[in-house]
């Protein structure tokens, strides 16, 4: 089993060691794990370390079906899991927008600030100057009570079912292109349509995030389901790496968030 590690970044084996456990708790004691909230990368990873496993199933779902971050179960083979057994709740807040505004950093920093980790919320959305969010179900009442203010508002939760979220029409650039190599640099120069000199610049200053962390090498290598937040571009994800062409280029799909 250790060669699975190949496959993946250095800075990913404790994750992979984290899927290797859940697998392992739901083959011997036939029982549904649940996971935290999970990004996108997360999601590639524990699907190919589950694989196409005959004791493990595996699902995600985020609370709508384009959701970026979301929960996984696995289940043993025999189980038929449900919308409820991943725990979601939905929250609305509710604040005097006629007079007040929330921006996503300052409703994501509130979040963290009362305390819990990032991997306890799934999307905040917005919609129509409304802001919800959907937590796990553990922390709801902690969640509750504690988010009294965002940024300078005041503000109130109100639960909401799953089916009340806003979720708005998703406005996606998909772009199918060719780099030299997976190195975030000749990526960023794709996806920001600059010279490979230009994106460099962009990585070593710190204006590049993968995966929500910032990177400041510009040979970091990239992989599938990889989130890239470029200052001033805009957010990307890595949806395929399709192999490489005649001449050595590496193929890839990529959509770019409007």
């Amino acid at each position: 089993m250790s060669d699975i590690y190949q496959h993946f970044r250095k800075d990913e084996e404790p994750f992979i060691d984290q899927a290797l456990e859940w697998k392992r708790i739901v083959a011997e004691q036939y029982r549904m794990k649940l996971t935290d909230f999970l990004d996108p990368r997360e999601q590639v990873i524990l699907q190919s370390v589950i694989g196409q496993s005959d004791e493990v199933r595996l699902e995600f779902f985020g609370g709508f079906p384009e959701a970026e971050r979301k929960r996984a179960l696995l289940f043993p083979e025999y189980a038929e899991p449900s919308a409820e057994d991943f725990q979601l709740q939905g929250w609305e807040v509710i604040y005097p927008q006629k007079f007040a505004s929330i921006e996503h950093r300052e409703l994501l920093g509130s979040l963290m600030g009362i305390g819990l980790r990032r991997q306890k919320f799934g999307d905040l959305i917005f919609s129509d100057g409304t802001w919800q969010f959907i937590c796990s179900e553990e922390v709801a009442d902690f969640v509750f009570t504690q988010l009294t203010q965002i940024g300078k508002v005041k503000v109130s939760l109100e639960k909401i079912p799953l089916s009340k979220l806003k979720v708005p029409e998703q406005d996606v650039e998909i772009r199918d292109d060719t780099v030299s190599s997976l190195r975030l640099d000749a990526i960023c120069s794709a996806m920001s349509r600059q010279s490979r000199q230009k994106a460099q610049v962009l990585v070593k200053n710190g204006l590049v995030k993968v995966n929500w962390k910032v990177i400041e090498d510009p040979s970091y290598a990239l992989a599938e389901g990889d989130m890239v937040s470029i200052r001033g571009f805009g957010r990307f994800r890595m949806k395929n790496i399709d192999g490489k062409t005649k001449k050595g280029k590496w193929r890839l799909t990529f959509e770019k968030q409007k």
